[in-house]
């Protein structure tokens, strides 16, 4: 079957045939090794195996991502079923982020116009794949110290590329957002409601809304701590009624947002440019935190949000595709290192242990592995790493 080139954000954004995730390809402990085009084309092979038809990238400073763009475009020339489209990250700084300097967040950075310049070439140059443009990564929430800006920053680049699209520069159905924080799109702390973030929400042509369950069962750790009227059930239904407690969770998050935006009068689509649940931690989020992080509650978290998002018509961007070993290089057992579907090598995690039971990745490789499931594809070994959320007098951690 042919692709239908007219497709536009409003056609994929919603819609379940179009599955979404974040993308990066890195394999090494430092960016400075890029992925190799082959390598790329690798990726995307096996996230197109598996229903994958819309990636989102963080920024435009490598090469990673033209090079991504490149490779997307010859597997689409090699083969004409193929089809992936990406959400363009543009990264947004403050001035003097990740210096020695003390960050200054009322002021951005002077590399911010050249980050959306790039961006801009990239759109003009495969309007085929770019769909949308995000402003920004977690540029407007306050916990983000070494770098977030004020939304008025966020408010001029997506203004810009409005412009851009009214002068023809840019197309007209390309969709313009900023990805942050529930709670930088007004669905948390009231000091985010301000009328600039106001003016952004009614600039944007959606909003991009990060969930995090798993962050917060050390955060904000009473939804997930098991309350007493549980302490009875068997481990295995303690577990489960924390996934669900997770869910629920990130969806009074999402409804949150939701209704700030229509509480100003605006009703535009809201979608999750990010939500996941690492596989292993070895900080708060471990076996001496609480309790989170391994590859079944990962597993659940994944399959819930599917089957939530995809019912109610919410793009959700998974984060993310494959484990990247350069996010906390100085702890490789630290979580960041581990919120990938697969490891580093190729192998499926236990989200997507039944993709490789339907044979959809026969053929593929990543790195030249073939795919086949982490535990040996043992669910009782599985298990036996799984641990219980904990009652509150059981926390080890200052929380």
């Amino acid at each position: 079957m042919k692709v239908n080139k007219n497709i536009t954000a409003a056609d994929i954004l919603g819609n379940p045939k179009y599955l979404a995730i974040s993308y990066g390809g890195y394999r090494h402990k430092t960016r400075d090794i890029q992925p190799t085009l082959e390598e790329l084309k690798d990726d995307m092979k096996l996230l197109f195996a598996m229903g994958i038809r819309v990636l989102r990238t963080y920024n435009v400073q490598l090469q990673q991502v033209p090079n991504l763009l490149r490779a997307i475009t010859e597997l689409k020339k090699e083969n004409s079923t193929f089809e992936m489209y990406v959400m363009l990250g543009a990264w947004i700084d403050c001035a003097n982020a990740w210096t020695d300097k003390i960050p200054n967040h009322e002021v951005e950075s002077q590399q911010n116009a050249g980050e959306i310049k790039r961006a801009v070439a990239l759109a003009q140059q495969y309007p085929d794949i770019v769909k949308i443009i995000a402003v920004g990564n977690e540029a407007m929430v306050h916990w983000a110290t070494s770098y977030f800006v004020r939304p008025n920053v966020i408010l001029k680049w997506v203004n810009h590329l409005q412009e851009l699209k009214l002068k023809g520069e840019l197309p007209n159905d390309l969709w313009v957002t900023s990805s942050d924080d529930f709670s930088s799109w007004g669905g948390g702390d009231p000091v985010y409601h301000t009328e600039d973030l106001n003016n952004l929400i009614r600039a944007v042509d959606y909003v991009s809304m990060h969930t995090y369950p798993m962050h917060n069962s050390h955060y904000n750790p009473a939804f997930w701590l098991v309350p007493e009227e549980e302490v009875q059930l068997s481990d295995k239904e303690k577990i489960e009624s924390a996934m669900q407690r997770a869910l629920s969770f990130s969806q009074k998050q999402y409804d949150a947002v939701v209704n700030y935006m229509r509480s100003l009068g605006i009703n535009k689509p809201v979608h999750i440019g990010e939500t996941g649940w690492a596989t292993l931690s070895n900080d708060y989020y471990g076996k001496n935190g609480s309790r989170a992080t391994d590859e079944y509650k990962s597993g659940r978290y994944y399959d819930l949000m599917r089957k939530w998002t995809n019912k109610e018509e919410i793009s959700c961007f998974y984060f993310e595709a494959f484990d990247e070993p350069w996010k906390d290089v100085t702890n490789e057992q630290g979580s960041e290192n581990y919120f990938g579907l697969f490891t580093v090598g190729g192998k499926a995690k236990y989200a997507i242990w039944h993709l490789v039971d339907k044979g959809v990745f026969d053929g593929l490789t990543r790195d030249g592995n073939p795919i086949t499931k982490t535990y040996n594809g043992k669910k009782e070994a599985l298990l036996n790493d799984v641990l219980v959320p904990p009652r509150r007098e059981e926390l080890t951690l200052n929380y």
